[in-house]
């Protein structure tokens, strides 16, 4: 158990280890994979792990970690834009709330409830 006073990267290096792992052993690549994530992931710790696994990193550079014209990492901010539309379409299917807990036993029941809010969003889009 640790305290909840602890930072937003604890142990994140390790986590980001299991993730990988389980990629791998689904028999899929993960050189050229990329991360598109917010300030809140700008350490130099886990920058560097991911470029030990090539992995392209497209994080937000935090204003603490000192001067941003100083740094030698890269931002592609059109990249970085596209990240708040995949946020903004996890947000508007958390609306619909039987989705948020899986009460569902079969894979395909609760496949086909996602099509409910897919749908849904669609049709005000239209």
């Amino acid at each position: 158990m640790i305290p909840g006073n602890h930072h937003d990267l604890y142990d994140v290096e390790k986590q980001m280890e299991k993730m990988l792992d389980e990629i791998k052993k689904s028999n899929r690549r993960t050189d050229g994979l990329f991360l598109n994530a917010d300030a809140g992931f700008d350490a130099e710790s886990l920058r560097s792990y991911f470029t030990a696994n090539e992995i392209f990193t497209n994080i937000d550079f935090n204003k603490r970690n000192g001067n941003i014209s100083d740094r030698e990492e890269i931002l592609d901010r059109e990249l970085y834009k596209r990240r708040f539309v995949i946020e903004r379409m996890n947000a508007w299917i958390d609306g619909f709330k039987s989705l948020l807990v899986r009460y569902e036993k079969k894979e395909s029941y609760w496949r086909n409830l996602h099509l409910i809010p897919f749908c849904s969003i669609l049709i005000r889009k239209l």
